[in-house]
Order: C-alpha cells, then sequence, then structure tokens
C-alpha cells in the first residue's frame, strides 16, 4: 500500500497499460508542444517516470519514430523532432492538395450523418475559440476536418490527411498562439460552417475553393506569425549615452 501511495498519478495510470499508454501520453505532449523541439528522452528516464521496464518505453518510442515526432540516436536516448520550417512550403502543397480532395468528395458523397457530426465538430471549435484556449482549438480544428474527410469515403486518403494534419500540429499551435494575441489577425470560425453549407447543396467547386482558401489562410498567418516575432524598433539611446559616459570618464584620467 505504501509502495502504491508514492506512484504519481501518471504511473498509476500507466501500470498494466504499456506501451500503448506511454506512447498516446508522449505524443499528445509533443504535439501540444509541452515536451519541445529538441527536447531529450532517455529510456531510463522515462522508465522511472512511468514505472515501467524499458522494453514497453522502447516500443513507445519506435512508434513515435515512425509518425516523424521523434529522432532515435544510437546511444538508446531520442530527441523530440524539430519543426521543420525549411519544408513549410511544401508541407502547405500538400495540405492543400488533401485539404482539396477530401473536401470535393465530402461534397459529392455525405450523408445526413456526415453533416451532423460536421456541424457538432464545428460548434465544439467555436467553443474553444471562446474560451481562448488554443490546445483544445488545435483537438478540435483536426476533428472537424477529419469529419470532412470521413465524409468523402475513401480511407487512403483520410488516412493520408490525418498524418498531415498530426504533423502541423506543432505548427497549428504556434499559429493559434499568435492569433490569441493578435490585434490584426483573427480566427474566422465561421469558415468551416460556410464549408459545411457548400457540402450540405453539394457544390463541388464551391467546396473546393472554400477549401484552398482555408489553407492559404493558414499559410498567410503563420507567415506573419513568423514576422511577428521579428523586432527591429531597438533603440540605441541608453548605449550611446553609456558609451559618451565612458569616454569623458577617460578623457578627465588622461587630464588627472
Amino acid at each position: 500500500m505504501k509502495m502504491f501511495e508514492k506512484q504519481t498519478p501518471a504511473q498509476r495510470q500507466a501500470k498494466g497499460r504499456g506501451a500503448k499508454f506511454v506512447y498516446e501520453q508522449l505524443r499528445h505532449e509533443i504535439l501540444t508542444l509541452k515536451l519541445a523541439p529538441g527536447f531529450p528522452l532517455d529510456e531510463t528516464t522515462l522508465a522511472r517516470r512511468f514505472a515501467m521496464s524499458r522494453s514497453p518505453i522502447r516500443e513507445a518510442l519506435v512508434r513515435l519514430s515512425a509518425d516523424g515526432l521523434i529522432e532515435m540516436l544510437s546511444n538508446r536516448s531520442s530527441l523530440v523532432a524539430p519543426v521543420d520550417m525549411a519544408n513549410f512550403p511544401r508541407y502547405v502543397e500538400a495540405l492543400d492538395f488533401l485539404q482539396r480532395i477530401n473536401t470535393r468528395l465530402a461534397a459529392k458523397f455525405r450523408s445526413a450523418e456526415d453533416l451532423e457530426r460536421m456541424q457538432v465538430r464545428a460548434e465544439a471549435f467555436d467553443k474553444a475559440c471562446a474560451a481562448n484556449d488554443y490546445l483544445q482549438m488545435s483537438a478540435t480544428n483536426r476533428d472537424f476536418h477529419m469529419s470532412v474527410a470521413e465524409a468523402g469515403k475513401n480511407p487512403y486518403l483520410t488516412r493520408a490527411y490525418g498524418q498531415l494534419l498530426d504533423e502541423g500540429r506543432r505548427i497549428l499551435h504556434m499559429h493559434f498562439d499568435y492569433l490569441r494575441s493578435s490585434t490584426t489577425d483573427h480566427i474566422l470560425t465561421s469558415e468551416h460552417f460556410d464549408m459545411i453549407e457548400a457540402i450540405r447543396r453539394q457544390d463541388v467547386s464551391e467546396a473546393d475553393r472554400l477549401a484552398h482558401d482555408h489553407t492559404r489562410q493558414f499559410h498567410d498567418r503563420f507567415m506573419n506569425f513568423l514576422q511577428a516575432q521579428y523586432h527591429d524598433d531597438f533603440s540605441f539611446e541608453v548605449f550611446s549615452a553609456t558609451k559618451d559616459a565612458v569616454q569623458n570618464d577617460r578623457e578627465l584620467s588622461k587630464l588627472s
């Protein structure tokens, strides 16, 4: 009983659930940036954290590596994978393609149940926006877009789209965090409802246009986020004043 009391909540949850629990927990922490890009993941430390042997830890890390979320090193340690900004334009190209094709298919093959599911998930995203909870915004945004993809009835495109959305979750977290504090850019929650309406009418062309605009706005706003992190309005007046004072002291020293 005393040993159980000493265990943390995470250890008690992990007990008996093995690699699946470790995988899901670490995946959540990576996607929400609780574990920052480049953060070291040591098997021994993780085994101690989750109160289990290293075998299920290693199994979970292998799965995370296959997802592209960590990089496994040769010394049995791993790092949280960096956010690949160099390939961001290629990511947006792939996102635009899969978002448009899945939305077009949804407009063709959606059912009444599909439309109801989209509506529920769009409303959940709205609630997350109203609460200014950007972690929940990221999760509900993915849920909405996956409901659109599932309505398209192509499991291969749906799976590829889901993987791409997951890969971009960390970028999306930074994007939403910026929008939360921005005075110029805002989240247009009606975009999701506009997409639902086009899909409801089975207007393939309009659904395609809205999906493309959605991707383009994500790209443009994220570029604004990058620019917002750069400050060029430095003031060097204090530095100049200090430099002048030092120079005056030197001149006085020569006179004395």
